[in-house]
């Protein structure tokens, strides 16, 4: 969701030296006229960040992300050797030999773009055979591509949903989800974290159409939404109900098919949203639902609409994985596997994960200044992990979020796990 941000600070000079003292919120407005105005205050501070180990995002791979990582460190410029505890890549598929021979075939034989919008000329048959895949696997009259799974919540939120209604989303909800109801011009309202009471409070005020956005694993927190409960509330207030599964498809439910198999509700669930960059380890998203919802969305979905079609190569590899996730079930069986005995590990240690119940596991540190700091020492230790801070999640709680993979063997997480405890130990994080 938005958070409060900060005026604009005085030039940095004049401020105290410890970058840390800043962070996005201080350079998010400007009292100039001129846009540009922010800009030299931010980059000299992001310049002097930089060698200070602030700023630690963008730095290069250059290996598939898998439980072992190439990686070029961004502060001292060199190569190292990392275990990877950063990826998304759930089931291991982005790398398996099958996936990639089906986008080499598809590169032969479509190029590498789709060059048109879906609407136009971008429309090929392996877009039509990933869309009809994917409504059979989640058991629904249609499934919508889209590019990006950002593109999706934007696209379908904000084609749906008009001036004077409502879109009501958890607290937590995805910034694509924000920004979708945002560009809606919809009335926007956020409730309470998992907390159908307060949805209830919220719902309540709400006249005119209604549509409930949630996750069914939140990709900060790594907990899983109460979804019976959140379910029966927007039944109670007759609101639309829409579930993105970016966590938690092809991961959760006895088929994979996500948090509304797993709770018996995919036909209580109005909307499913679902991506491919994380369990099918590709690139893209996705709408499923009645066909009504597909035909309405291809006119009005604009992110769709106006932006080119997936690529043709990215969609055969999708497709590839999304057969080996329903075919090999032992994919899922192994992922939570490697999350009990990593969740064992971190138990015994006494790190604090906060709420997490899923693969996605928050190391909670709650010290905004020395996240940075201590996340240089787990590289040079050898694990990659990302910091996470604000406007990812609110100020003060700051984080590494772990995320488990089927493909990571056990060795990898022992090590994993003694290192960031021995940090976290000398950081005096755990005592």
């Amino acid at each position: 969701m938005s958070l409060p941000v900060e005026a604009q600070p005085e030039p940095l000079e004049a401020q105290p030296p410890n970058v840390s003292d800043y962070d996005y919120s201080n350079f998010f407005y400007s009292t100039s006229d001129d846009p540009f105005a922010v800009l030299g205050p931010y980059n000299d501070w992001f310049e002097r960040a930089l060698p200070q180990g602030y700023y630690l995002f963008s730095q290069a791979m250059s290996t598939p992300p898998q439980g072992e990582i190439n990686l070029t460190e961004g502060l001292e410029r060199k190569q190292v050797r990392l275990i990877n505890l950063s990826s998304y890549n759930y089931l291991g598929l982005s790398f398996r030999p099958e996936v990639i021979a089906a986008a080499k075939a598809a590169l032969d034989r479509y190029g590498l773009g789709a060059a048109g919008s879906p609407i136009l000329s971008g429309m090929m048959d392996i877009h039509v055979q990933l869309e009809e895949a994917l409504a059979k696997f989640k058991l629904k009259e249609a499934a919508m591509v889209f590019p990006t799974g950002y593109s999706t919540n934007v696209g379908m939120i904000a084609g749906l949903m008009r001036p004077g209604d409502w879109v009501i989303a958890d607290q937590n909800a995805h910034a694509s989800i924000v920004d979708g109801a945002i560009l809606s011009k919809a009335n926007v309202r956020f409730f309470r974290h998992n907390n159908p009471a307060d949805l209830e409070r919220k719902l309540k005020h709400a006249a005119g159409k209604k549509l409930v956005a949630i996750e069914g694993v939140y990709s900060m927190d790594g907990d899983v939404c109460p979804l019976p409960e959140l379910v029966a509330v927007a039944k109670k207030y007759g609101a639309r109900i829409m579930l993105d599964e970016a966590h938690s498809a092809f991961v959760y439910g006895a088929n994979g098919r996500g948090v509304a198999e797993l709770y018996g509700l995919e036909d209580e669930v109005d909307i499913h949203i679902g991506t491919f960059s994380k369990a099918l380890g590709g690139q893209g998203g996705y709408v499923a639902g009645p066909r009504s919802l597909y035909n309405y969305l291809k006119g009005f979905a604009r992110s769709r609409v106006f932006s080119c079609a997936l690529s043709p190569v990215v969609t055969a590899g999708v497709l590839k994985s999304l057969e080996l996730a329903q075919a090999e079930p032992q994919l899922r069986d192994q992922l939570w596997d490697n999350v009990r005995y990593i969740r064992g590990l971190l138990d015994e240690a006494g790190v604090d994960v906060g709420e997490s119940t899923s693969q996605v596991i928050p190391i909670m540190l709650r010290n905004d200044r020395r996240v940075f700091e201590i996340c240089h020492k787990l590289l040079r230790a050898g694990i990659y992990l990302q910091p996470v801070i604000y406007p990812a999640v609110a100020k003060h709680r700051s984080r590494f979020r772990v995320s488990v993979s089927a493909s990571h063997t056990r060795e990898q997480l022992d090590a994993g796990v003694a290192t960031l405890v021995h940090v976290l130990r000398e950081e005096r994080i755990l005592v």
